[in-house]
Formats: C-alpha cells, sequence, structure tokens
C-alpha cells in the first residue's frame, strides 16, 4: 500500500492549529503518535481524513514547512498580539467565506446599477460619540421607544436587522461557519467585527448570551459608518486597549442604552435590582446594563466585577440551543438580502448553481429550492 510521506511537523502543527489531542484522535488513527514522530506514514486516504479531522487543507500537509497563517483583516482585540499569530481554522474560513459574499454581492449590486451607501465611511474615530450614534439612530430609525415596546429582545434584535436590511446593510447572524457545526472557540480567538464595502456594508454579530442584543451588534454598525474592518473579541466588562475597538462600543452603549434614557429609567435607590428590568426596557442583555451602571457611576467596579460574573454564570446555566427552523436560520446567516440576490440571480442564469451551493454551504437542489421559497423568490 501507498504511503504518503508527511513531515512530522506538519502532523504537530495540523494538531495544534485545530485544537485537536493525539489522545483524542487515537482511536480513529492508532497510528497518528507514530505518524507524529516521523516513525510511520500514513496512506492517501488516511492523510485526507486526517485533514478532515483538523480541519486543515490537505494540500497543507504536502508543504515542507507549516504554513504562516494571518488573518487577512486588521485585528482589533483587547490585548495586542493576544492569538495573533495563531487564528483558528473556524475564524479563517469565516473571514473568507464573508469575504467571498461580500465581493460577490458587490459585483451584483454594481451590475444592478445600486447606488453606494453614503452613510459607509461618514464617521471618524475622532468625532464626538453622541454624535455619532444619534447620526446612527437617524440612518437606521433605530427608536427607543418602539423597541421598549416590542414584547421581547429577539424581536428588538430582528426589527434592528431589518433596518439594517433596508438601508442595503448586509447582515450576518451566526454561530457556525457556512452549514457546520462550530468548533470550540478558544479564549481570544476573535469575532469579525466588520467587512465593509461602499456598495455592500455587512454587519455580523454572533448571539452570545441570553437576555438581549449586546453592545457587539451596535459595535458593528458603527465599524460600517466609521468604514473599520476587522476582529474583536471585547465583552462588556472589558476596556478595549485599540482605539478603533473603544470608540465602536462607546457608539454602540450610546445607541443601545443612551446615559441620560438610564438616568430616567434609574431609580435614586439600589440600581442593580433594577437590572432585569432595565435589560427589559432597553431590550439588551443583563451584562450591558451592568456595563452602562457601571459606565454612569452608579456601580463601582468592584461591585459591578462581582455581579458580572454571577450574571455570567446565571446566563450559562440557562443557555438553551434550538435550531428553529432550517431554512429561516440560513436566511439569517448568510444574510437576507443576500441570499434572496443570489437565488434570484442563480434562477436568471448569471449565477451557476455550484456557485450559488458554495457561497451559501449547502449541496441540494432541494435545499435551494425551499430557501427561495421561504425568501419568496421561489420556482
Amino acid at each position: 500500500m501507498n504511503r504518503v510521506a508527511v513531515r512530522p511537523e506538519l502532523v504537530r502543527w495540523a494538531l495544534d492549529r485545530s485544537g485537536r489531542s493525539v489522545e483524542g484522535l487515537s482511536p480513529k488513527f492508532p497510528k497518528l503518535v507514530a505518524w507524529e514522530q516521523g516513525e510511520a506514514q500514513p496512506t492517501l486516504r488516511q492523510l485526507e481524513q486526517f485533514a478532515k479531522a483538523t480541519y486543515t487543507p490537505v494540500g497543507y500537509l504536502f508543504l515542507r514547512e507549516p504554513p504562516v497563517e494571518q488573518i487577512p483583516i486588521p485585528d482589533f482585540r483587547t490585548f495586542p498580539g493576544a492569538f495573533r499569530d495563531r487564528p483558528s481554522p473556524d475564524l479563517l474560513d469565516t473571514i473568507y467565506l464573508c469575504q467571498q459574499r461580500q465581493e460577490w454581492y458587490r459585483e451584483f449590486a454594481r451590475t444592478m446599477g445600486e447606488a453606494p451607501l453614503g452613510f459607509a465611511g461618514s464617521a471618524r474615530v475622532t468625532d464626538d460619540v453622541v454624535a455619532t450614534a444619534a447620526a446612527m439612530r437617524r440612518a437606521f430609525g433605530f427608536d427607543l421607544d418602539e423597541r421598549r415596546r416590542l414584547p421581547t429582545w429577539s424581536e428588538a434584535l430582528h426589527r434592528f436587522i431589518e433596518q439594517a436590511d433596508a438601508l442595503g446593510v448586509l447582515v450576518m447572524v451566526s454561530g457556525v461557519v457556512g452549514s457546520k457545526p462550530p468548533q470550540a472557540r478558544p479564549r481570544g480567538v476573535p469575532r469579525l467585527r466588520a467587512l465593509r464595502r461602499a456598495r455592500a456594508a455587512r454587519l455580523r454579530q454572533r448571539r452570545r448570551h441570553q437576555g438581549g442584543p449586546d453592545v457587539h451588534a451596535g459595535s458593528r454598525a458603527g465599524a460600517c459608518l466609521a468604514r473599520r474592518v476587522g476582529a474583536s473579541d471585547v465583552s462588556p466588562a472589558s476596556s478595549p486597549a485599540q482605539r478603533v475597538e473603544s470608540w465602536c462600543n462607546r457608539v454602540a452603549s450610546e445607541l443601545l442604552v443612551p446615559p441620560h434614557a438610564l438616568r430616567e429609567a434609574l431609580p435614586p435607590d439600589e440600581a442593580l435590582d433594577e437590572v432585569p428590568a432595565l435589560a427589559r426596557r432597553f431590550k439588551v442583555s443583563t451584562l450591558v446594563i451592568l456595563r452602562r451602571l457601571l459606565d454612569a457611576r452608579r456601580l463601582p467596579r468592584e461591585a459591578f466585577e462581582a455581579a458580572y460574573a454571577t450574571e455570567l454564570e446565571r446566563l450559562r446555566a440557562q443557555r438553551k440551543t434550538s435550531g428553529g427552523d432550517f431554512y429561516l436560520t440560513l436566511g439569517a446567516r448568510a444574510g437576507k438580502t443576500f441570499a434572496r440576490a443570489l437565488v434570484i440571480s442563480t434562477l436568471e442564469g448569471r449565477t451557476s448553481f455550484t456557485e450559488a451551493f458554495r457561497l451559501l454551504g449547502f449541496k441540494k437542489m432541494a435545499t435551494f429550492r425551499e430557501l427561495g421559497e421561504s425568501l419568496g423568490v421561489g420556482f
């Protein structure tokens, strides 16, 4: 049986890159230890299976030395250099998929004669935070009273997405890469903040906690206005070191929970007792409310940190997942504007089905048909 000469350092690199361990993969690859030590070589079939198990492009395993992978967008994570030299496979796949979708839609919009989005790049990080949030509020039609009247935070999030979609912003809400299950996300691996083009602004949020859209939703919108593209990993509890990330988060906080509205809603006594009610009022997470109470100096740092840790554990303990309707969630993951445009272009013969399936992340015609029907462009 023919064997493939693979350098041991590439086997170790693939394992380390994917976060998989020798112990975890040994039941599937009994000679993995020998491969890692250069004492044995896999067959081509085994190598292909190993590449799939470690989310590694199989061609990389034929190189003379491990490649140096870098995030193809600026890195705005809190701690400069953290995990910067080793982006996860899921992160890279997600960035590349977003960029491919963005490029496709940019060309589609140009072909259809769509005008560039005037608000993209209209703000700078030197601009006043309050004025920038007010400009976003006007552009998106973001009304605090309307949000307060909505019954649930999820409806408020959907409303925000609809407002962005109506402006021509491509919105992606996703916790997966394409249609595959997400891998474990190590601490420090970033989320995308925004991928923006003048013709196709994109807003992407990964829903992290129950209780409402957190500060990241507004931060992505701020990134679109500021014409900033990057990766971030900032929670409401942190203080970003990067100027761009700090500015975007301040704008987002001003957009979602303005200080004057928070003061009006707060009683003069104990602020912590009002956190659940404030979260329901502003349709944001309780974690965001805690952060805004700290910003408003209604909580000392020590009390904030203790309350934040307690609330985070409570949310993690009650977190539930639900797949929902596949076709509706697929439209949300890819972005309804993008998915609708791609289905129409494919049905009109301008885009091949192969390309459409690749960009949407599935392979079956029946799935494509059902998606089109769910978006109102079926055949």
